[in-house]
């Protein structure tokens, strides 16, 4: 018989949103075994203490870009100290699979700025050979969603046109063999290249198999400026006219000019889940920042083509001109309509250690500094960096984002870039900072609620019924941890800086954290769709 484990003492929140309760947890064979009253499992196992702690779900990030440290990084800190157990990866259409002999090394280049270039054989091709990478030993368990840019760059390279009905079916089947290969659905980026030259009739081409096999659609909308409820509402029109399930990604109202308006897009939200049945659930992140790569805000048509491509506009002078006026005064689709406030893009990694001067500090500061104009400053670090430079972008508002948090269909997403000199706080913050600062010190939710949001509503949007509650068969992915001092210890200043109050995580049954410290183990194993 499998040795068992007991936590003694506990302040038990089964994730459901209920009531907390005090009560024993038996763990074996991976799994809780039996939830006891106190004392109740009292000589059995390898008693652990946990009184005075509260025992939860281990969390599940619904917006993560740890696709490669999960394979590089064997003790993740960033993650598991957070109480982090799953975490749903392929974000924002673009990943690193599907690829193939052709698109493998532009994605690489391409998502440097959100992942780094770490010493990898990244001999793959399928979400299928991915996940079993995945499979030899992880520090969290990982799901992952099929990247449409990727799919699109795969049939029609970085080209601005739309697909023949032949190379429609390839797509379709590309999105189908990721399916099967255990995905939970389609990802897209809707700012990105080469994922933004899609039309939503094409999205909703696409999501075909993704209704077959059950999935759900998770989209980086077209815009979170100008039209930022307009866009809100066309992935709500794809996803009904598709028939899936939606989950909106890194779900913000942000810029300034949007200041109040969430409610708006709650209402719409509200209204196709009324009025057309839809299933609508969401994440966000508890920052007023956002962050990504630093040629993001780029207009898309200098995108096409890929990287050499963007590249040898950007040192084309006329070219240069344009692209400084779309950018600051008309406002570009890469950065959602909105003119540039170039205080509001810092700097936060480079590729190039001889640009580390840029780091941690805006865009207008840096021009200042050098007496350069900061659209040209802006440039020139794109090109000598090969656009492998990574930036917060400061466009949130706090009114947005706890009114969103409260919302009945919020889960939580740390959206969190791990490299870089001066990365998001968010990928080492986000889920203690919603237990410290929101729910206990702000009470924008109570402690129960908060859990519900972070483990079983997640779960629940990823179809997995054994996982991110408290009950007796369900996979033992746990998090222990001190209500009262709980709390997120990243700063923008400081970002790697690890919580507190993170007592125990245990992923299936098997202690990742101990006393607050990582252990040696890699029990996580990737979570595919129906075989989970």
């Amino acid at each position: 018989m499998q040795p068992e484990t007991v936590l003694t003492g506990g302040r038990v929140i089964d994730g459901t949103g209920g009531p907390s309760r005090q009560a024993d947890l038996v763990l074996r064979g991976g799994r809780i075994t039996r939830v006891a009253p106190p004392g109740g499992a009292r000589g059995r196992g390898t008693a652990v203490d946990v009184t005075g702690l509260a025992v939860a779900p281990g969390f599940i990030d619904m917006h993560s870009h740890s696709d490669l440290a999960v394979l590089a990084d064997p003790a993740h800190e960033a993650k598991t100290l957070q109480g982090v157990t799953l975490e749903v990866l392929g974000q924002d259409g673009l990943g690193y699979a599907p690829v193939t002999d052709d698109t493998a090394d532009e994605l690489r280049a391409q998502l440097a700025g959100w992942n780094g270039a770490p010493d990898l054989d990244h001999s793959w091709r399928t979400v299928g050979e991915f996940l079993d990478r995945v499979d030899a030993g992880a520090p969290v368990n990982a799901a992952y969603l099929v990247p449409q840019g990727n799919v699109r760059m795969a049939v029609l390279g970085g080209e601005d046109r739309p697909p023949t009905p032949d190379e429609l079916d390839r797509m379709r089947a590309i999105v189908a063999r990721g399916m099967e290969d255990g995905a939970h659905g389609l990802s897209s980026g809707l700012t990105y290249t080469p994922g933004m030259y899609a039309t939503d009739d094409e999205i909703v081409a696409l999501l075909a198999p993704v209704r077959a096999a059950g999935g759900y659609y998770c989209p980086h909308h077209r815009n979170y400026g100008s039209r930022v409820v307009e866009s809100y509402r066309e992935c709500l029109d794809v996803a009904r006219r598709a028939q899936v399930a939606l989950h909106l990604a890194h779900c913000h109202v942000n810029f300034p000019q949007n200041r109040g308006r969430a409610p708006e897009v709650l209402d719409a939200i509200d209204e196709a889940t009324i009025r057309h049945g839809l299933d609508v659930t969401l994440d966000s992140y508890p920052y007023r920042a956002s962050a990504t790569y630093l040629g993001a805000p780029l207009p898309s048509w200098v995108q096409t083509g890929g990287t050499a491509a963007t590249l040898d506009r950007l040192r084309d002078a006329p070219t240069r001109a344009r692209v400084l006026r779309e950018i600051e005064v008309d406002g570009t689709d890469g950065n959602h309509g909105v003119p540039m406030d170039w205080e509001a893009i810092v700097v936060t990694g480079v590729a190039d250690p001889a640009l580390s001067w840029a780091v941690g500090s805006s865009v207008a500061d840096l021009a200042k500094e050098r007496g350069e104009q900061p659209g040209d400053l802006y440039m020139d670090l794109l090109v000598a960096d090969g656009l492998r430079s990574g930036c917060l972008l400061q466009v949130g508002n706090e009114e947005n984002i706890r009114t969103i948090m409260r919302h009945s269909s919020h889960t939580g997403g740390s959206d969190g870039i791990l490299v870089g000199a001066k990365p998001h706080p968010r990928g080492w913050g986000t889920f203690p900072r919603y237990l410290g600062h929101y729910a206990r010190d702000l009470g924008v939710l109570t402690l129960e609620e908060c859990v519900h949001h972070l483990a079983s509503r997640p779960a629940r949007r990823l179809g997995l019924s054994d996982r991110g509650v408290i009950r007796a068969g369900a996979v033992a992915d746990l998090v222990v941890f001190d209500p009262d001092t709980v709390d997120a210890l990243a700063t923008y200043e400081e970002p790697r800086r690890s919580p507190v109050g993170i007592h125990h995580v245990l992923v299936s049954g098997e202690f990742t954290v101990r006393d607050g410290r990582r252990t040696d183990r890699l029990p996580g194993r990737s979570v595919r769709r129906n075989r989970g």
